[in-house]
């Protein structure tokens, strides 16, 4: 590999030998830097909050899981929808007064709720991006709000959060979830014991997080009765929780282990399977396995997928009627590792030329330093065993949504190919697949995460749905994302013009709204490119990919 790249991972083999976002070590390990302080918003960036913002004539699709309705007029007052009227073939002709601050024409246009990222990192390629080029990615494909799991280290994003929250950066809102055990405060060492977890959860409340991202540093879960104090404290404070089940731990603590302790929420899929094994406890793994071996690692995973039980067995349906009864939600991150079942399609993905940094593409490419570049020769049989597990795992992710559990849509964008944003938007597709109708992939990605943010203090959502009284977080577009959800990714979609005969393109998202300020986002696409052309020529790198 070129000494380039190995020079620009170095940080990456840090961060993953402590368990963090590659190109957050920095953050994480003093002072709160390892990437530029965010660019804050321009007087040109956003319109608003109005005193008044009329938007009419549009079709709304509400988040609730209700279909599509219109002509409506939406009427914003600072940074609140107050009114949402009209239908049966006539807006709502109250919102036809004089002294509107701003008017939208959204005659044809279709409107939703903000979309909630809930597996999130500001970082992601050996030398992290500015934050601004992750942020103006995730509004431009209508994210609003987004769980950091975390953002970064400890310190900046709870100052992240309180930039975004007073609109003084172009940024979705922000949750911050962090790890136990971090913090520069925080003065009572390692995690290894029940007293210190909760010590720390004590501490870390007063700190104003939002929740804890519980992986045990990657390494594995934490032992239970670790595991049980982190997530017993949390609860007393107000705090979410959601655990990323690490390989080395499972046999120890299941998805079912972690949900019978109380645990909200799981992210990816470790510990799903290995729930419900059918001939031993834990993985039949190769007995020269390697777990420090990326490959094996991740390859390995796919061959779950004939060691459990078969879908619709009883031990299948106990397994989600249990987790259904402990209220318990998932949030796949299906699009993560969608690469591991199509390498080509992720890699030569059309939005990497004109959207994907250099040093994020240099981390992506296979290495045996980097987390997640596993691609050391990935082939054929790997993808086989990778596509049968998405079916298993698509399965029971429509079954749980099937009998009212709780599904939300998140992408851990940064790593394997997927670029911020884009990696969101491919998650509705492949919620598609599993069985989701388009109006249940849109609820996912609102109302769903807008009540997984909201119940651990056990207050009414804030935003999730279109709803007066609410924040006025909406996405705006002039196709309709139901037929083709294509047409929400930031380079659109091919359509034939049936009148010219020519293909074109069509879609993208015209505005993403957050707190009652229109953002243009296209403009923000347009940002975006000229920061990854800057890089290029930076680095001598052509238009089309060449030195």
């Amino acid at each position: 590999m070129r000494a380039i790249v190995r020079r620009g991972v170095l940080k990456a083999i840090l961060a993953v030998a402590l368990g963090l976002p590659a190109g957050l070590y920095a953050q994480q390990s003093g002072g709160g830097g390892g990437m530029e302080e965010t660019t804050r918003r321009r007087s040109d960036e956003g319109g608003g909050p109005y005193d008044r913002l009329v938007i009419r004539g549009v079709t709304i699709i509400d988040g609730t899981g209700a279909p599509p309705r219109g002509p409506v007029n939406i009427v914003i007052e600072g940074d609140r929808i107050v009114r949402v009227g009209g239908g049966f073939g006539r807006p709502d002709q109250l919102a036809e007064t004089q002294g509107n601050t701003r008017e939208i024409d959204g005659t044809g246009m279709y409107v939703m709720p903000g979309f909630v990222d809930m597996h999130a990192h500001t970082g992601g390629a050996g030398k992290a991006p500015q934050a601004e080029y992750v942020y103006k990615l995730w509004m431009a494909h209508g994210v609003t709000t987004s769980r950091g799991v975390s953002h970064g280290g400890f310190e900046w994003s709870l100052r992240e959060k309180a930039l975004s929250a007073r609109n003084e950066i172009v940024a979705p809102r922000m949750f911050s979830y962090v790890r136990p055990g971090s913090g520069e405060g925080w003065e009572g060492g390692a995690i290894t014991n029940g007293e210190t977890a909760r010590e720390w959860v004590r501490w870390a409340a007063k700190q104003e997080i939002d929740g804890q991202k519980i992986d045990g540093l990657k390494l594995g879960s934490y032992d239970p009765e670790i595991m049980e104090a982190l997530i017993d404290e949390a609860h007393k404070h107000g705090l979410g929780t959601v655990a990323h089940l690490g390989q080395m731990g499972v046999g120890r603590m299941r998805a079912i282990d972690a949900a019978r302790l109380g645990l909200d929420m799981m992210t990816h899929y470790y510990g799903l399977f290995e729930s419900m094994l059918n001939k031993y406890s834990i993985q039949d793994w190769p007995l020269d396995y390697n777990y420090n071996n990326e490959q094996d690692r991740f390859s390995n995973v796919a061959h779950l997928w004939n060691q459990i039980y078969e879908p619709g067995s009883d031990e299948w349906n106990a397994l989600l009627d249990e987790f259904l009864e402990l209220g318990f939600g998932l949030d796949p991150t299906m699009t993560i590792y969608e690469a591991s079942r199509d390498v080509m399609r992720a890699r030569e993905a059309e939005w990497h030329n004109e959207y994907t940094l250099p040093s994020m593409m240099d981390f992506y490419e296979p290495s045996r330093d980097a987390h997640g570049s596993y691609w050391y020769y990935w082939g054929t049989e790997e993808e086989v065993a990778w596509r049968n597990f998405y079916i298993r795992w698509m399965r029971f992710l429509n079954d749980y949504k099937n009998r009212g559990g709780i599904v939300t849509t998140g992408s851990d964008s940064g790593f394997i190919y997927k670029l911020f944003g884009f990696a969101y938007i491919r998650e509705f597709e492949l919620l598609r697949e599993a069985g989701f109708h388009p109006v249940e992939v849109i609820r996912s990605a609102t109302l769903y995460g807008a009540m997984q943010l909201h119940k651990p203090k056990g207050v009414p959502i804030d935003f999730g749905i279109i709803r007066p009284g609410l924040k006025a977080d909406l996405v705006m577009l002039d196709q309709n994302p139901l037929e083709n959800l294509k047409v929400l990714y930031g380079t659109g979609t091919v359509k034939l013009n049936m009148e010219t005969n020519e293909p074109e393109r069509v879609g993208g998202i015209k505005y993403t709204i957050k707190d009652g300020i229109v953002y243009d986002a296209q403009q923000l696409l347009a940002d975006v490119r000229e920061m990854v052309r800057k890089a290029k020529a930076e680095r001598g790198i052509s238009d089309d990919g060449s030195k």
